[in-house]
């Protein structure tokens, strides 16, 4: 039986070990973002304009004054073959510690989740698959010689026949055509499919740490309230930043996060503390 002690914490320590120290079948909902395997060393740096003594040109070739606020990187270069060997054991100890009625959600890019989804389909099974949902987003620079890669890829599989899906707490979308619906149905909107149009976390966002993968509050929310219940536990155990826990914290679930970067470990228990200051 997992230990309530355990519950809403950030741990600096890396996914596997993590996993491993859990029981079995304690967890409702896992979501992971684990480095994708892209070959490059992630970096990102936080700047405040209008003070400091760095220049740099903007619009029209304008100067401009600016501070360094902070600077997050990780190495995300790691060779595929040991890579896949690394997310496989993540996998499949995430596998054992989800309940019966429980689902992971891995979210991925081009680099690598033609390669994960194989191995999720030999761990959890291919009748287990229940959706690659594809998170479109329209923003940063444009490729001359193809099209823009301008998307993620989530892959959402159940523990077993059952699992948690509460229709009701998604929020709605508004119709393409809302002259082709009823009144009444245009004015509630529609479900989400499984192609979700949401902008990344804006440059001038207060919502914006500077972590190099930071993902939107509103993209966990929306798993959160899907895939798991008020009072259930959701693991992330690549947490970076802590969205996911911020976001389960919001969203009145308990949750458990891991990260062997000290930096993000901190981010996210500030992030967390400030959200309970909120509260309080």
């Amino acid at each position: 039986m997992l230990d309530p002690a355990e519950l809403d914490k950030v741990y600096l320590c890396d996914a596997l070990t993590k996993l491993q120290s859990l029981p079995d079948a304690c967890i409702d909902l896992i979501y992971i973002d684990p480095p994708f395997g892209s070959g490059k060393a992630q970096s990102m740096t936080r700047i405040r304009t209008g003070e400091g003594e760095q220049l740099r040109k903007g619009f029209g070739d304008r100067t401009y004054q600016f501070s360094v606020i902070s600077h997050q990187s990780f190495d995300d270069r790691l060779p595929r073959t040991d890579y896949l060997q690394f997310l496989s054991e993540v996998l499949l100890e995430a596998h054992r510690t989800l309940k019966t009625t429980g689902s992971i959600y891995v979210h991925l890019d081009h680099h690598s989740v033609h390669y994960v989804k194989v191995r999720l389909d030999e761990i959890f099974g291919e009748e287990r698959f229940l959706n690659e949902i594809i998170w479109a987003y329209d923003y940063g620079g444009r490729h001359r010689d193809r099209w823009p890669q301008k998307h993620d890829s989530l892959l959402w599989y159940a523990k077993s026949k059952t699992w948690t899906f509460n229709r009701d707490e998604i929020d709605r979308l508004p119709y393409m055509a809302p002259g082709l619906v009823p009144k009444e149905k245009a004015l509630r909107g529609k479900l989400p499919t499984d192609v979700w149009w949401m902008t990344i976390v804006p440059t001038n966002s207060k919502e914006r740490t500077g972590y190099p993968t930071q993902k939107p509050l509103a993209l966990l929310r929306r798993i959160i309230l899907a895939s798991s219940r008020p009072g259930e536990l959701v693991v992330d155990v690549f947490c970076g930043s802590g969205t996911t826990l911020v976001a389960a914290a919001q969203c009145g679930r308990h949750y458990i996060g891991a990260d062997i970067s000290q930096d993000a470990v901190a981010l996210a228990q500030l992030r967390l503390t400030a959200l309970n200051a909120d509260k309080s």
